[in-house]
């Protein structure tokens, strides 16, 4: 019997020791979430302006540019050839997800 409890021990060690990491990065304090936003048009007001709802649909949601949430924005202006270079700069940044636009 004691064999058996020691074992169960041990699981249960390994267990949570193995679960502590993800929990320690699950719950960063302060930790901001940031967005990278890709666009092949232009950061220009107007009917395409799809960044305006996309920050509209987040606060809805409750997140607020600038409060709770940074949105790294990435503008190709038209650019189609340049799309590759930008999600890259995004990448470099450690964005926690890229949203991109598709016209």
């Amino acid at each position: 019997m004691p064999v058996a409890i020691r074992r169960r021990e041990l699981i249960a060690a390994l267990s949570s020791a193995a679960a502590w990491p993800l929990a320690a990065r699950a719950q960063q304090v302060g930790r901001v979430p940031r967005i990278g936003y890709l666009s092949p048009g232009s950061a220009s007001p107007g009917p395409l302006a799809y960044h305006d709802e996309f920050r509209r649909g987040l606060r809805d949601l409750g997140y607020v540019e600038g409060q709770n949430i940074v949105i790294d924005y990435r503008f190709a202006e038209g650019k189609f050839d340049r799309l590759n270079q930008l999600a890259t700069e995004l990448v470099r940044l450690n964005v926690d997800i890229i949203v991109s636009v598709v016209t």
